[in-house]
């Protein structure tokens, strides 16, 4: 249902006018799944060209296609391992030769549930070299430039309410999203003085499927924490992106150095995620790892399969 107001059309359920990211180049960081795509799909509705990545060329190029069928527009992918700083750099030197980006998402992560002392130094590396350090550098890369070239931009990080809470059983991505959420702040301070902005939006469950295999597995995943959080339901996705669109947007130049919740009020309210696991037996335990284990087996099936 659409109606006109003054000069401009607004579609019901729509919070933004047509063309409001028009002229803004946006890297969106695992932008090939998940919230990720999500993000990258209503921005570029929102007339931004966007960059996605990820280590998996089919999935980036998929994605890419459905994106542009969905909204038009330019959508171009790039297959980048955040973890190594090197190949960082050149993957920012390639997109900087199409012109300057305005903007960057970070939004590449990566997770599972288990007992601290049932973790690996693998295991904790897995998560905290794309998270902690990954985001890092592709954040020092944009930004090193934008200030080199005297330029604007804007950089959103997506955390969690973990780094307000902690969290049991997430002990790396807690540890790393907590210096994200860090980070967001104190560049916010070093480089405003170059016009900019870093904020950080911390969501509460919008449910995907990677995340829900791994971090909440069994039949019925998210029962408990719909009806303990005070609006009694999960995230809606677009709740989410319209908050990303409007940090990414021009107009609140002001606004930086903040981190966001959209959570429904659920960690005012329970405190930390993952506490119902607490009591999970050995059994239990071993019955998630394996559940985990089957997904991770699932995707990598997947990843080779595909043509």
């Amino acid at each position: 249902m659409a109606y006109t107001l003054g000069l401009y059309v607004l579609v019901k359920g729509d919070m933004f006018v047509s063309g409001l990211l028009s002229g803004h180049r946006i890297l969106v960081t695992g932008g090939g799944t998940g919230l990720g795509k999500e993000i990258a799909s209503h921005l570029l509705s929102l007339g931004a060209d966007i960059y996605i990545c990820g280590r998996r060329e089919t999935v980036l190029v998929e994605s890419a296609d459905e994106l542009i069928n969905a909204h038009g527009g330019s959508v171009k992918t790039v297959v980048l391992d955040l973890r190594d700083p090197a190949a960082v750099e050149a993957a920012i030197d390639r997109v900087w030769q199409d012109g300057p980006l305005t903007g960057l998402v970070n939004n590449a992560a990566g997770n599972f549930i288990s007992r601290t002392e049932d973790l690996s130094s693998r295991g904790f590396d897995a998560i905290a070299d794309t998270v902690f350090h990954g985001t890092f550098y592709i954040t020092h890369a944009v930004g090193k430039r934008w200030i080199a070239e005297r330029l604007k931009g804007s950089i959103l990080s997506i955390v969690t309410t973990w780094v307000r809470t902690g969290a049991p059983f997430v002990v790396p991505s807690a540890m790393s999203k907590a210096g994200i959420d860090a980070m967001t702040k104190s560049l916010a301070t070093e480089w405003g003085r170059y016009g900019i902005r870093l904020n950080a939006i911390a969501p509460g469950i919008f449910p995907t499927e990677g995340a829900t295999a791994r971090l909440r597995p069994g039949s019925d995943p998210h029962s408990l924490e719909t009806n303990s959080n005070p609006m009694r339901r999960l995230g809606r996705m677009p709740e989410l992106t319209n908050l990303a669109a409007f940090l990414m947007a021009d107009g609140c130049e002001w606004l930086t150095g903040e981190t966001i919740a959209i959570d429904g009020a659920y960690h005012l309210a329970q405190g930390a995620y993952f506490t119902h696991y607490m009591d999970w037996t050995d059994e239990q335990w071993q019955e998630a790892r394996d559940r985990i284990k089957a997904q991770t087996e699932q995707d990598k099936l997947l990843r080779t399969t595909k043509p």
